[in-house]
């Protein structure tokens, strides 16, 4: 099987759950002082909440990407940095747990990343407190350019430095790396004339509408105008994910619009678009057939949103080839 190495964030992660958590909506008023969806998850202030559940995992996107890879059946490194300190370790060692062999950069004075996430209110949803630490500030002198080597990467770059991507990006293609990404909200908001020598060397790029609307500065209902300019500067396959109303998939021929396998519980949605992602990918790798790799990337994200972590119910390759709730995603091919 092909080697894959993802580069990003990687992240020590604390799901918090608690009943106390209440879900407010109250769209006109919330929205008018500040909170974008008009819902918001309230305690009171001053109360002594009790918590329910605390659970630790491994979080971030080239580790939840990594360890979807390696599960499908992918020889997967990761490439990440994380502090020199004790959550540092736990992350290390959950990823190789997960054979995924980590190349480490340990920061001396800055902490592990660090995502608290609160759950509570039912369906799923959930409120993360976000530290970033050590994990965005890759440095090129960090990193020994001459010694990456992978059939493909899958590069998920949070706040990462836009001049370490590049140079990556670079790098890689230059050896004829195959090259999927997932670029951030942050990378997302630089537009796209200051990404477009990255697009340009990419095989597939996986952005929700959000952010290929703020990208491309397309507005936001104007799906086939999003594609279009995606199509300008995008060699290979832009993908747009839609949550649980499915994806939309562009190989400058043909819109591909695919459904989503329903989850038998709503369980937690963090990771749900790294799995969507690296499952794309990893199908793609394996067969070069789109129908095929939407199918695991929508199996692989249904799964993880039916258990508690950004990845913990990743699919095996087993697990998805057996699995007949699997077998069959509702597809629509249409002419660009």
């Amino acid at each position: 099987m092909y080697s894959v190495l993802t580069i990003g964030t990687a992240t020590r992660d604390v799901f918090v759950t608690s009943d106390a958590f209440q879900v407010l909506k109250d769209p006109a008023h919330l929205k008018s002082i500040g909170f974008p969806t008009g819902e918001a998850q309230c305690v009171a202030l001053g109360s002594k909440v009790p918590v329910d559940r605390l659970e630790y995992a491994v979080g971030g996107g080239a580790a939840n990407a990594a360890v979807t890879f390696s599960r499908l059946g992918f020889r997967t490194s990761a490439l990440f940095r994380v502090g020199d300190d004790g959550p540092g370790d736990m992350v290390v060692a959950g990823l190789k747990r997960e054979k995924v062999r980590p190349i480490v950069v340990r920061d001396p004075k800055e902490t592990t990343g660090y995502g608290i996430i609160l759950r509570g209110g039912g369906g799923g949803e959930r409120t993360i407190l976000s530290y970033r630490g050590a994990a965005n500030g890759l440095k090129e002198k960090e990193i020994s350019f001459s010694k990456l080597r992978a059939h493909a990467v899958y590069i998920v770059p949070g706040s990462i430095s836009f001049g370490v991507i590049e140079r990556l990006v670079m790098t890689l293609a230059k050896q004829g790396t195959f090259l999927a990404m997932n670029p951030s909200q942050h990378y997302a908001d630089m537009g796209i004339n200051k990404l477009k020598p990255i697009l340009r060397k990419l095989q597939v790029v996986v952005m929700n509408r959000e952010e290929a609307s703020a990208l491309t500065g397309v507005p936001y209902d104007d799906e086939r105008g999003i594609f279009r300019k995606f199509d300008e500067v995008v060699p290979g396959i832009a993908v747009m994910t839609e949550g649980p109303s499915g994806a939309l998939v562009s190989d400058g021929q043909f819109l591909y619009r695919s459904g989503v396998f329903k989850e038998k519980e709503l369980v937690d949605r963090t990771g749900a678009g790294d799995a969507f992602g690296s499952g794309f990918v990893a199908g793609l790798l394996e067969k070069n057939d789109v129908h095929y790799a939407l199918r695991i990337a929508s199996a692989n994200a249904t799964s993880v949103v039916e258990h508690v972590g950004a990845h913990a119910g990743a699919l095996t390759k087993d697990s998805f080839g057996r699995g007949k709730r699997w077998k069959y995603l509702d597809l629509d091919v249409e002419p660009l």
